[in-house]
C-alpha cells in the first residue's frame, strides 16, 4: 500500500480504521477532522463557473465537473482518520436517475422527477446506455486518472428501496400505494435491491483502493455502504418492519461494512427495528433542519441505545473542544465506538481535539 499526496500517512489511517471497524479499541473514537490550508497544496487553476450553474451535482458541463474534482481537496488538511475524496455523484438519489428519473438542477441539489404513473405497468431495469449511468462512469474514470496518488473516490449516493421508489413514483402516490397495492411494493423492493447491487458491484470494482477498501462517508477495509430510509418519517414502525427491515437485513449482509443514515425526529420511532439488524455496523444520526446539532445532549439517550446494542455511532457534527469534552464525560470508554466529524481551525487545534478524545 502507499500514501496519498493529500494524505501521506494513508497507510496509518487504513490500519487504524481497519482495527476500529473490526472491534479493536484504538484508544479514542475515530475522528474525521479537517482544517483549512493557508495555501493550496497544488496550483490547479479554477475554471470559470458556467452560466446558469446551480449545483455541483450537475451533468450540464463535464469539464467543469472534472475541474471541481481536481480542486476539491487542495485547500484542506485531512487529519486523524479523515480521507481526501471526490465523487462522481449526480443527485441525492442516483439509482433513481439510472432507472428512469430525469434530474432537474436546483439550488445546491438535483430533483429526481417522478416518472411512474401506472404502477402495474411500470418497468425499470438496468440500462447500460442510460445518460446518467454513462456520465457517472465517465466522470469516475476521469477522477481516478487525475486523482491517482492524490485522493480516493467516494461512491455516488445511490440510495435504495423505498426512498428510490418514492423518487420514481412520487411520495404522495407511494403512500397510497402502501395501502392499496402492498404486493406491488414488495415486488419493487426485490427488484430494486437486485438492481442496487448491479450498480454497486460495478462501482466497487471501479472505485476501491489498492487495499480493497472503499469510501462512503467513511473509509472501510472492504465493501462499504451507506443505507437509509428517509421516507420512514411518513410511515409507522409496523410498515417499516414489513417493507424495510427485510431489505436492510439483506443489503447489510451483502457488504462488508455499513452505516444507516437515520434522518430526523420523525424517524426516531424506528430505532428498535434499525438496531435489530445484525449486520448493521453503525448508525449516523441526522438531527434535521431547525434542531440542535448531533453533539447536543438531547440526542445522547439515543446514542446510548445504539452503543448498548453493539453498534457504532456516527456523530457528524461535533463542533468544538467543549462538545468533545462533554461527550467524553458522558460516554467514557463507550465514546471509542463513535466516528466523529470535526472541523478544526488548524492542525494544531486538530491535535488538541485528538488529545481530548484520548481522554
Amino acid at each position: 500500500m502507499s500514501g496519498l499526496l493529500y494524505r501521506e500517512d494513508m497507510d496509518d489511517v487504513r490500519r487504524r480504521l481497519t482495527a476500529w471497524w473490526n472491534g479493536e479499541d484504538i484508544g479514542r473514537p475515530a475522528l474525521h477532522i479537517t482544517a483549512p490550508r493557508p495555501e493550496p497544496i497544488e496550483d490547479i487553476p479554477r475554471m470559470p463557473e458556467p452560466d446558469g450553474w446551480l449545483t455541483h451535482y450537475s451533468t450540464s458541463n463535464f469539464d467543469y465537473r472534472v475541474n471541481l474534482s481536481a480542486r476539491e481537496c487542495i485547500n484542506t488538511y485531512y487529519l486523524a482518520e479523515a480521507v481526501p475524496v471526490s465523487s462522481p455523484d449526480l443527485a441525492p438519489n442516483c439509482l433513481a436517475l439510472y432507472l428512469g428519473c430525469k434530474g432537474v438542477d436546483m439550488k445546491d441539489t438535483v430533483w429526481c422527477e417522478p416518472f411512474i404513473e401506472d404502477p402495474e405497468s411500470a418497468q425499470f431495469a438496468y440500462d447500460p446506455d442510460n445518460f446518467y449511468w454513462d456520465f457517472t462512469l465517465r466522470l469516475a474514470r476521469e477522477q481516478l486518472r487525475i486523482g491517482k496518488g492524490k485522493f480516493l473516490l467516494q461512491f455516488p449516493d445511490l440510495i435504495e428501496a423505498i426512498d428510490t421508489l418514492a423518487a420514481m413514483r412520487g411520495s404522495q402516490e407511494l403512500l397510497m400505494d402502501l395501502v392499496e397495492r402492498p404486493e406491488w411494493i414488495h415486488r419493487c423492493m426485490r427488484t430494486l435491491t437486485d438492481l442496487y447491487f448491479r450498480y454497486y458491484d460495478v462501482l466497487y470494482d471501479l472505485l476501491r483502493d489498492e487495499a480493497g477498501g472503499s469510501y462512503w462517508w467513511a473509509w472501510a477495509p472492504g465493501r462499504m455502504a451507506k443505507f437509509q430510509c428517509d421516507f420512514s418519517a411518513m410511515i409507522s414502525p409496523d410498515m417499516f418492519g414489513e417493507y424495510m427491515v427485510p431489505v436492510l437485513n439483506e443489503m447489510c449482509e451483502r457488504v462488508s461494512y455499513c452505516m444507516y443514515h437515520w434522518d430526523g425526529p420523525g424517524a426516531i420511532p424506528h430505532l428498535d427495528h434499525i438496531l435489530s439488524i445484525p449486520s448493521l455496523d453503525m448508525v449516523q444520526w441526522t438531527a434535521g433542519a431547525g434542531n440542535p446539532g448531533t453533539d447536543d445532549p438531547r440526542w445522547w439517550p439515543l446514542y446510548h441505545r445504539i452503543v448498548d446494542a453493539g453498534k457504532k455511532v456516527y456523530c457528524s457534527q461535533c463542533w468544538s473542544a467543549d462538545s468533545l469534552k462533554a461527550l467524553r464525560r458522558e460516554f467514557g470508554a463507550k465514546l471509542n465506538q463513535f466516528y466523529m466529524g470535526m472541523e478544526a481551525a488548524s492542525p494544531k487545534e486538530a491535535d488538541e481535539f485528538i488529545r481530548i478524545a484520548e481522554g
